[in-house]
């Protein structure tokens, strides 16, 4: 016979690390799984939607970046932002975007920059565009209130940070 719902524990991918003293931080950790997970497959499905198929989830996120504030962008710039230690993947998705034409590069002094071209802006309009209308109101039909998703958006840039102090600490071993 089966238990009762109630009783089954946390919702984890790996029981053993959610024994410890903080069960809710595995929790959190397989929600963070299924989340990434997900919103890899919709930015690569909503991009190739856009007409720009064949871009990978960095590509994207590098791409949307680089369109932000329609100002000029480093690589040093775009990886801090991103959160993205290895720069050879930022490299890597700058060559690429770059030869889609959906960026260019150029220089200040000795250093070099990227800015979205006319492509590059069209793509990330039409991915915001389907995003408002397949993603955004499908999210604001839930009735989630704004300040409840900043509020969640502000706890998760907060547990990186430990996240990013506690991979220092491993590495140092």
């Amino acid at each position: 016979m089966s238990e009762p719902i109630d009783t089954v524990g946390p919702i984890v991918s790996s029981e053993h690390l959610a024994s410890g003293a903080l069960p809710a931080l595995s929790e959190i950790e397989f929600g963070l799984t299924m989340l990434n997970h997900a919103f890899s497959r919709w930015m690569v499905r909503c991009m190739a939607a856009s007409g720009v198929p064949d871009l990978s989830t960095v590509d994207i996120l590098v791409l949307h970046n680089v369109n932000s504030r329609n100002k000029p962008k480093t690589l040093a710039d775009i990886a801090l932002v991103l959160n993205i230690e290895d720069t050879h993947v930022v490299t890597y998705a700058l060559k690429k975007l770059e030869r889609l034409k959906l960026i260019k590069s150029g220089r200040r002094g000795k250093e070099k920059l990227v800015m979205v071209t006319e492509a590059g802006a069209a793509a990330c309009a039409r991915y915001k565009a389907m995003r408002e209308s397949l993603l955004v109101k499908s999210v604001l039909a839930t009735e989630v209130s704004a300040d409840s998703l900043s509020d969640v958006a502000a706890r998760l840039r907060a547990l990186s940070g430990h996240y990013d102090q506690a991979a220092r600490g491993a590495a140092s071993l």
